[in-house]
Protein backbone atom coordinates (compact mmCIF):
# COMPACT_ATOMS: atom_id res chain seq x y z
CA UNK A 1 0.00 0.00 0.00
CA UNK A 2 0.99 3.59 -0.57
CA UNK A 3 1.74 5.82 2.75
CA UNK A 4 -0.44 8.74 3.36
CA UNK A 5 1.78 11.44 5.40
CA UNK A 6 0.99 14.08 6.81
CA UNK A 7 2.52 17.42 6.55
CA UNK A 8 1.61 20.14 8.74
CA UNK A 9 1.43 23.72 8.29
CA UNK A 10 1.81 25.81 10.79
CA UNK A 11 1.71 30.46 10.07
CA UNK A 12 5.73 30.36 9.37
CA UNK A 13 6.65 27.28 8.01
CA UNK A 14 8.87 27.43 4.85
CA UNK A 15 9.83 23.57 3.88
CA UNK A 16 6.52 22.17 3.87
CA UNK A 17 6.62 22.52 -0.04
CA UNK A 18 10.19 20.39 0.28
CA UNK A 19 8.07 18.04 2.51
CA UNK A 20 5.44 17.21 0.10
CA UNK A 21 7.96 16.91 -2.69
CA UNK A 22 10.60 14.76 -0.82
CA UNK A 23 7.46 12.40 0.37
CA UNK A 24 6.74 11.69 -3.19
CA UNK A 25 9.47 11.20 -4.38
CA UNK A 26 10.13 8.45 -1.81
CA UNK A 27 6.53 7.03 -3.24
CA UNK A 28 4.22 8.21 -0.46
CA UNK A 29 1.27 9.99 -1.00
CA UNK A 30 1.39 13.70 0.82
CA UNK A 31 -1.41 15.01 2.48
CA UNK A 32 -1.79 18.93 4.10
CA UNK A 33 -2.70 19.46 7.79
CA UNK A 34 -3.43 23.27 8.62
CA UNK A 35 -2.68 23.88 12.35
CA UNK A 36 -6.08 24.75 13.44
CA UNK A 37 -7.46 21.86 12.42
CA UNK A 38 -7.45 18.65 15.02
CA UNK A 39 -8.34 16.44 12.22
CA UNK A 40 -5.36 14.27 10.89
CA UNK A 41 -7.61 12.91 8.08
CA UNK A 42 -6.20 9.33 8.23
CA UNK A 43 -2.34 9.59 7.52
CA UNK A 44 -0.36 7.42 8.47
CA UNK A 45 2.29 9.06 10.05
CA UNK A 46 3.18 12.65 10.06
CA UNK A 47 6.21 15.36 9.16
CA UNK A 48 6.36 18.78 11.31
CA UNK A 49 8.28 20.59 8.38
CA UNK A 50 10.66 23.37 8.74
CA UNK A 51 10.41 27.07 9.15
CA UNK A 52 9.93 29.63 11.79
CA UNK A 53 6.27 28.53 12.83
CA UNK A 54 4.47 32.04 14.72
CA UNK A 55 7.92 33.93 13.47
CA UNK A 56 9.74 32.06 16.41
CA UNK A 57 8.33 34.63 18.49
CA UNK A 58 9.36 34.13 22.56
CA UNK A 59 11.08 31.34 21.09
CA UNK A 60 11.47 28.64 18.63
CA UNK A 61 8.52 26.47 18.59
CA UNK A 62 7.17 27.21 21.81
CA UNK A 63 3.71 28.67 20.29
CA UNK A 64 3.60 26.16 17.60
CA UNK A 65 3.30 23.43 20.36
CA UNK A 66 -0.37 25.10 21.49
CA UNK A 67 -1.59 24.80 18.25
CA UNK A 68 -4.87 22.44 18.18
CA UNK A 69 -3.59 20.02 15.70
CA UNK A 70 -0.30 19.37 17.98
CA UNK A 71 -2.89 17.43 20.50
CA UNK A 72 -4.02 15.23 17.70
CA UNK A 73 -0.43 14.68 16.93
CA UNK A 74 0.47 13.88 20.40
CA UNK A 75 -2.82 11.61 20.63
CA UNK A 76 -1.30 10.03 16.69
CA UNK A 77 2.09 9.74 18.80
CA UNK A 78 0.94 8.04 22.00
CA UNK A 79 -0.71 5.50 19.83
CA UNK A 80 2.49 4.64 18.21
CA UNK A 81 1.77 6.27 15.32
CA UNK A 82 5.37 7.68 13.38
CA UNK A 83 6.10 11.41 13.68
CA UNK A 84 9.05 12.97 12.11
CA UNK A 85 10.00 16.53 12.96
CA UNK A 86 12.58 18.42 10.99
CA UNK A 87 14.48 21.56 12.17
CA UNK A 88 11.60 23.78 13.62
CA UNK A 89 9.38 20.69 13.63
CA UNK A 90 12.09 19.17 15.76
CA UNK A 91 11.71 22.83 18.07
CA UNK A 92 8.51 21.82 18.20
CA UNK A 93 8.18 18.57 19.26
CA UNK A 94 10.93 19.27 22.00
CA UNK A 95 8.82 22.02 23.17
CA UNK A 96 5.89 19.88 23.73
CA UNK A 97 7.63 17.60 25.15
CA UNK A 98 7.51 14.53 22.58
CA UNK A 99 11.26 14.33 22.23
CA UNK A 100 13.94 15.10 25.11
CA UNK A 101 16.35 17.79 25.46
CA UNK A 102 16.12 21.20 23.86
CA UNK A 103 17.06 23.12 21.16
CA UNK A 104 19.02 27.01 22.10
CA UNK A 105 20.85 29.37 19.78
CA UNK A 106 23.75 28.23 18.25
CA UNK A 107 27.04 28.46 20.43
CA UNK A 108 28.41 31.04 17.20
CA UNK A 109 25.16 33.34 17.88
CA UNK A 110 24.59 33.50 13.86
CA UNK A 111 21.85 31.89 11.56
CA UNK A 112 23.83 28.83 10.01
CA UNK A 113 22.77 27.83 6.41
CA UNK A 114 25.08 25.41 4.64
CA UNK A 115 25.61 21.39 4.02
CA UNK A 116 26.91 19.39 7.34
CA UNK A 117 27.12 15.38 7.22
CA UNK A 118 25.81 13.31 9.69
CA UNK A 119 25.78 9.55 10.48
CA UNK A 120 23.19 7.29 12.35
CA UNK A 121 23.71 5.97 15.37
CA UNK A 122 21.18 3.71 14.88
CA UNK A 123 19.97 1.73 11.67
CA UNK A 124 17.21 -0.44 12.74
CA UNK A 125 14.42 2.83 13.59
CA UNK A 126 11.53 3.44 11.22
CA UNK A 127 13.13 6.44 10.44
CA UNK A 128 16.93 4.90 9.00
CA UNK A 129 16.02 1.29 8.16
CA UNK A 130 16.68 2.13 4.45
CA UNK A 131 20.05 3.81 4.95
CA UNK A 132 21.72 0.37 4.97
CA UNK A 133 25.00 1.09 6.77
CA UNK A 134 26.45 3.67 9.27
CA UNK A 135 28.07 6.26 7.03
CA UNK A 136 28.10 10.23 6.45
CA UNK A 137 24.80 11.67 4.99
CA UNK A 138 25.47 15.17 2.89
CA UNK A 139 22.23 17.66 3.68
CA UNK A 140 21.85 20.67 4.14
CA UNK A 141 21.17 23.08 7.68
CA UNK A 142 19.35 26.43 8.22
CA UNK A 143 18.82 27.23 11.47
CA UNK A 144 19.62 29.97 14.02
CA UNK A 145 17.91 27.57 17.46
CA UNK A 146 19.61 24.19 16.60
CA UNK A 147 22.20 23.82 19.40
CA UNK A 148 20.92 20.27 20.93
CA UNK A 149 21.15 20.41 24.69
CA UNK A 150 20.45 18.22 27.43
CA UNK A 151 21.83 17.72 31.76
CA UNK A 152 24.45 14.99 31.98
CA UNK A 153 22.03 12.76 33.35
CA UNK A 154 19.22 13.20 30.29
CA UNK A 155 22.30 13.02 28.00
CA UNK A 156 23.22 9.75 29.49
CA UNK A 157 20.22 8.20 29.58
CA UNK A 158 19.55 8.40 26.12
CA UNK A 159 22.56 7.14 24.77
CA UNK A 160 21.65 4.40 26.80
CA UNK A 161 18.44 3.48 25.33
CA UNK A 162 19.38 4.25 21.94
CA UNK A 163 17.32 7.46 21.02
CA UNK A 164 20.46 9.10 20.01
CA UNK A 165 19.28 8.86 16.59
CA UNK A 166 21.83 11.17 14.35
CA UNK A 167 25.33 12.94 15.21
CA UNK A 168 27.37 15.40 13.03
CA UNK A 169 30.31 13.99 11.60
CA UNK A 170 33.19 14.48 9.49
CA UNK A 171 33.43 13.27 6.56
CA UNK A 172 35.47 10.42 7.34
CA UNK A 173 32.56 9.38 9.82
CA UNK A 174 33.96 10.50 13.08
CA UNK A 175 31.73 12.35 15.10
CA UNK A 176 32.11 15.68 15.79
CA UNK A 177 31.25 15.39 19.34
CA UNK A 178 33.55 18.72 20.15
CA UNK A 179 31.44 22.20 20.73
CA UNK A 180 33.46 23.40 19.15
CA UNK A 181 34.80 21.20 16.12
CA UNK A 182 33.59 22.96 12.47
CA UNK A 183 31.80 19.94 11.35
CA UNK A 184 29.73 20.82 14.48
CA UNK A 185 27.67 23.48 13.05
CA UNK A 186 25.87 24.76 16.12
CA UNK A 187 27.74 23.36 19.22
CA UNK A 188 25.33 20.70 20.16
CA UNK A 189 26.35 18.44 23.03
CA UNK A 190 28.30 15.56 22.37
CA UNK A 191 27.78 15.80 18.50
CA UNK A 192 23.74 15.29 18.47
CA UNK A 193 21.84 16.19 15.22
CA UNK A 194 18.21 13.94 15.91
CA UNK A 195 16.98 12.25 18.71
CA UNK A 196 13.83 9.95 19.65
CA UNK A 197 11.42 9.66 22.57
CA UNK A 198 12.08 6.27 24.18
CA UNK A 199 9.38 3.90 22.23
CA UNK A 200 11.37 5.40 19.24
CA UNK A 201 8.42 6.39 17.28
CA UNK A 202 8.77 9.83 17.33
CA UNK A 203 11.72 11.81 16.20
CA UNK A 204 13.67 14.90 15.94
CA UNK A 205 16.08 15.81 13.52
CA UNK A 206 18.02 19.39 12.60
CA UNK A 207 19.19 19.00 8.96
CA UNK A 208 16.77 18.96 6.21
CA UNK A 209 16.52 15.46 4.59
CA UNK A 210 13.38 16.80 2.57
CA UNK A 211 15.70 19.36 0.75
CA UNK A 212 18.45 16.29 -0.03
CA UNK A 213 16.56 13.83 -1.84
CA UNK A 214 17.77 14.86 -5.82
CA UNK A 215 21.16 14.99 -6.97
CA UNK A 216 20.45 18.30 -8.64
CA UNK A 217 19.59 19.55 -5.45
CA UNK A 218 23.17 19.05 -4.10
CA UNK A 219 22.84 15.00 -2.58
CA UNK A 220 20.04 12.58 -2.20
CA UNK A 221 20.60 11.45 1.20
CA UNK A 222 17.92 12.61 2.24
CA UNK A 223 16.32 10.65 0.65
CA UNK A 224 16.93 7.44 2.36
CA UNK A 225 15.67 9.05 5.60
CA UNK A 226 12.63 9.97 3.92
CA UNK A 227 12.01 6.42 2.07
CA UNK A 228 12.55 5.38 5.69
CA UNK A 229 9.69 6.88 6.96
CA UNK A 230 7.07 6.35 4.07
CA UNK A 231 8.32 2.35 3.88
CA UNK A 232 7.77 1.83 7.76
CA UNK A 233 4.59 3.92 7.84
CA UNK A 234 3.18 1.57 5.16
CA UNK A 235 4.41 -1.61 6.40
CA UNK A 236 2.59 -0.63 10.08
CA UNK A 237 -0.62 0.36 8.60
CA UNK A 238 -0.46 -2.79 6.50
CA UNK A 239 -0.40 -5.01 9.67
CA UNK A 240 -2.49 -3.10 11.95
CA UNK A 241 -5.83 -1.44 11.85
CA UNK A 242 -5.66 2.33 10.82
CA UNK A 243 -5.51 4.84 14.62
CA UNK A 244 -8.71 6.09 15.69
CA UNK A 245 -8.08 8.82 18.01
CA UNK A 246 -10.40 9.52 20.84
CA UNK A 247 -13.07 12.08 20.27
CA UNK A 248 -13.20 10.89 16.42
Amino acid sequence: MTARVGVVVFPGSNRDVDAVNAIRVAGGEPVVLWHESPDLGGVDAIVLPGGFAYGDYIRAGVIARFSPVMRAVAAFAGEGGLVLGICNGFQVLAEAGLVPGALLRNRGLRFVCRQVSIAPERLDSPFTAAVGERRPLRMPVAHGEGCYFADDATLDAIEANGQVLFRYVHRDGTVAADTDDPANPNGSLRGIAGVTNAAGNVAGLMPHPETAVETILGSDDGLLLIRSLVDSAAARATAQPPLVLAGR
